[in-house]
């Protein structure tokens, strides 16, 4: 009883070898790096985001303290798959997005609108906004980014 104990004892240690040296790299970075090699694979035909802001930037320039002001970004998808964006996200409290919650069809467009508090905020500001969706992102970034600037005169 027991060489059989000690033999099932020797034959596990030496599988556990064995599956010890596989090449798989289970590490953090190497998952991220697999994944990235599977996704752009997988995303020849992902739907991309086209603006028409310059640098997906608006500038207000200068802005009264009190009134909360509104700009609209445009979009296109000129992917080749639907676009669905599954959150948009402020970088503060003083900013919120509005965005579409059907998917936007290749060659569609789409419009996100982001409102700026400006009361209680003078000075400079440049706050972002943060797009989740299925999109193809530039440099193969997690999120697409959304930006607007300007300065609030505060009040007299």
């Amino acid at each position: 009883m027991k060489k059989i104990i000690l033999t099932g004892g020797f034959l596990l240690t030496i599988s556990g070898l064995a599956f010890a040296q596989n090449p798989v790299n289970t590490s953090s970075a190497g998952r991220q790096g697999l994944q990235a090699i599977q996704t752009k694979a997988a995303n020849s035909a992902a739907p991309i985001f086209k603006f028409k802001e310059k640098d997906n930037t608006h500038d207000f320039g200068t802005i009264p303290e009190g009134p909360k002001v509104t700009y609209t970004f445009t979009f296109t998808n000129v992917g080749k798959s639907p676009l669905i964006i599954s959150n948009a996200q402020a970088s503060c409290g003083c900013t919120s997005p509005e965005y579409p919650k059907e998917p936007i069809l290749p060659g569609k467009t789409g419009k996100i609108a982001v409102t700026y508090t400006t009361e209680g905020h003078p000075n400079d500001f440049l706050k972002s906004v943060y797009l989740t969706s299925n999109a193809e992102n530039p440099g193969g970034a997690q999120r697409y980014e959304l930006y607007i600037k300007g300065k609030v005169t505060p009040k007299k």
